[in-house]
């Protein structure tokens, strides 16, 4: 997990402060860790990360390629909270065996197992691609690009997002597409025939309709146009299959 950076965030402020820019409801917190992201003012994706209690510290495990960004905007939002943010040298462990001892369970789902932030970076050495494409989870500037909308690749299914938290920056776009649209686009598994580039074009009857992202054993995770990925769908000459695809 060499390319994860860990901040700390301290302060009498550091609460209220998160709680007012991400997602998810910070008094998770008193549970383990919190899966969260911070959004546009628009509702499109920045940057999603994990906070971790510390004492009356929180850390903050986020992506390297995301870090720099993510630490200006903070900076940004802080104004006169009193908060402090300082980079550590803490690295990230994860596994799906026997949990040790400080391990902390991944809020997004049972088969990701756990994190440990120390001095060591380990990694058991689990397959995270077919986990990840089993359970349709979508992983950091792959299936979480800037201009996405979290509902859009499974942040509420992921237990990112929390509705009754109360205001975020881009909450109200987040909020109106759960309680007043249904989603014509987001993350599905299919099975595929081969293997792609990451990033391929899906088409249907000869028309753009998605793209292949993650692949793992004759399947993959696909951002598709739900209404319409009908028919036989194919990447780059390589056929695919969408079990839940309309009949009609």
């Amino acid at each position: 997990m060499a390319d994860r950076r860990i901040f700390r965030l301290h302060g009498p402020d550091t609460h209220s402060f998160l709680q007012g820019l991400v997602t998810n409801d910070i008094n998770r917190l008193e549970d383990g860790l919190v899966y969260t992201a911070i959004l546009t003012p628009q509702g499109k994706y920045l940057a999603d990360f994990f906070l971790a209690p510390e004492g009356e510290a929180v850390l903050l495990d986020v992506a390297d390629d995301l870090a720099d960004d993510l630490l200006k905007r903070l900076k940004m939002y802080k104004l006169r909270a009193n908060v402090t943010i300082d980079e550590t040298d803490l690295k990230v462990s994860r596994g799906t065996g026997d949990a040790p001892a400080g391990a902390l369970t991944d809020p997004r789902h049972p088969s990701l197992g756990w994190r440990l932030y120390g001095d060591v970076a380990s990694d058991d050495g689990s397959d995270w691609d077919a986990i990840r494409v089993a359970h349709v989870i979508p992983e950091t500037g792959i299936e979480l690009t800037p201009d996405s909308y979290i509902l859009e690749v499974g942040f509420e299914r992921l237990n990112g997002v929390d509705f009754r938290k109360g205001c975020y920056v881009g909450q109200e776009v987040t909020a109106r597409m759960k309680h007043k649209t249904e989603l014509r686009k987001g993350l599905t598994q299919v099975e595929i025939d081969g293997a792609v580039p990451v990033g391929a074009q899906i088409t249907a009857a000869g028309k753009p309709v998605g793209q292949v992202l993650t692949q793992s054993g004759g399947k993959a995770i696909a951002y598709l146009r739900f209404d319409r990925a009908k028919g036989a769908l194919e990447a780059e000459g390589t056929a695919l299959r969408w079990p839940e695809a309309p009949t009609d």
